[in-house]
């Protein structure tokens, strides 16, 4: 491997971190949960308020279209170097949390941050990346998202005995990496397409964001905010809610650590074995497909079966299998390409921002239906898989192995 290679690896890995970050946040939040509502007496609308504004929801949405805007026009380095700064800041008030309020400031700052990186990371890596390897570095990325669960349901498995000291220290952990990752990024260099795609005379953006409004470029946001948001209402409820959904079914404490740290190991492997191996060489809807199909299989298990120890443990399989070639590992790889790079991150903030706000709305609900009624939520997460399978077999690309510009040309 040439010493190119290396550095476009190194890039990709460096950049990806946020998806650690960002999932970590999230599993972190969702451990700390039922400990909070033991403390501070939470009402189900409480919790509900935490999971709208948290990094899972409302505050990425809006820091990701901000990020988005700002990436487009000064550059991508900038964003995703300082960003991390600010990370860190809001996670000090989830480590040193001791009221409600603190709480909900400190996942709404957490959230703006990874917001604000993801189009700005995700942007980095298609950029840089060979066009034969495209799929295969959006893959690295989606491997650290899947990590940052791992290790923290781990972590917080073997950190119970310390209640919420130990998941304390799960966010310190965090807040040190996003330190630490300042520096690293320091490093970088800045996108070689970005740095193309301005004018010569003192680096005036070319961007023109009236043009995400025409019938190519909307049609766009529209198929990836449907595809991967409905998808995105089962995620986000299983990322933030599973934890607490196990304490509410009275099922063992290991389940609610150990089990869903499976389904992120599974998710790794499958990232791995299928789509870093195969998204750059065959027909990327038929792979989507295939995972739709796996997903809502796995889902409506529980729907029909109900929240039991068995069935969990099979849905978890399913959907971790499913999940490493499904629609979040395809929205990041599609949506870097289907627009130009000029706009790039700014419809990749967009985008994300419609589904993450989406899941904010949704996410004030689920622990009333959870409480309330477990099988109807179950079958109706299991109507948003159905939605984003059909709406990804209708639309989906077919980019393999083409270079952005050619893409590019095509759908101009």
């Amino acid at each position: 491997m040439s010493d190119t290679q290396d550095h476009k690896w190194r890039d990709t890995i460096l950049a990806g971190l946020a998806n650690y970050i960002d999932a970590g946040s999230i599993v972190a939040g969702s451990v700390a949960l039922a400990l909070w509502r033991e403390i501070y007496g939470l009402s189900d609308s409480f919790i509900g308020l935490i999971g709208a504004f948290s990094a899972n929801a409302i505050s990425a949405g809006v820091g990701a279209l901000i990020g988005g805007i700002l990436c487009d026009k000064f550059g991508r380095k900038k964003i995703y170097q300082y960003d991390m700064l600010f990370y860190a800041f809001g996670m000090l008030f989830l480590v040193f949390a001791s009221a409600p309020w603190m709480i909900v400031l400190g996942f709404v700052l957490v959230g703006l941050a990874v917001g604000a990186d993801i189009p700005a990371s995700w942007s980095l890596i298609a950029e840089q990346a060979p066009d034969d390897k495209r799929g295969a570095h959006s893959g690295v990325a989606q491997l650290l998202w899947y990590l940052g669960p791992v290790a923290v349901l781990v972590a917080a498995y073997f950190l119970q005995p310390w209640g919420i000291t130990g998941v304390r220290w799960i966010f310190a952990h965090l807040a040190v990496l996003a330190l630490g990752l300042t520096f690293l990024r320091s490093r970088m260099r800045e996108s070689q397409r970005w740095e193309e795609s301005q004018v010569s005379s003192g680096g005036v953006p070319k961007q023109n964001w009236r043009e995400l409004f025409s019938p190519r470029y909307l049609g766009a946001i529209v198929f990836l905010a449907s595809m991967y948001g409905f998808w995105n209402l089962w995620a986000g409820f299983n990322g933030f809610f599973t934890p607490y959904l196990v304490k509410e079914h009275n099922l063992p404490e290991w389940v609610a650590t150990i089990v869903p740290a499976s389904y992120f190991l599974i998710g790794m492997v499958s990232i791995l074995a299928i789509f870093m191996t195969l998204s750059d060489r065959v027909n990327q809807r038929l792979l989507f497909g295939i995972s739709a199909g796996m997903h809502v299989i796995g889902m409506a298990l529980l729907a029909i079966f109900g929240f039991t120890l068995e069935i969990y443990i099979l849905h978890v399989v399913i959907m971790g299998v499913a999940g490493g070639f499904g629609a979040q590992s395809f929205f990041q790889l599609w949506s870097a390409e289907l627009f130009p790079t000029a706009i790039r991150s700014t419809a990749q903030g967009l985008t994300f921002a419609i589904v993450r706000i989406g899941l904010g709305i949704w996410s004030f609900f689920v622990p009333w239906l959870a409480s309330y009624d477990y099988t109807t939520l179950a079958w109706i997460l299991t109507g948003f898989l159905v939605v984003s399978g059909l709406v990804g077999l209708v639309w989906a690309p077919r980019n393999e192995g083409k270079s952005l510009e050619a893409i590019a040309a095509e759908r101009g």
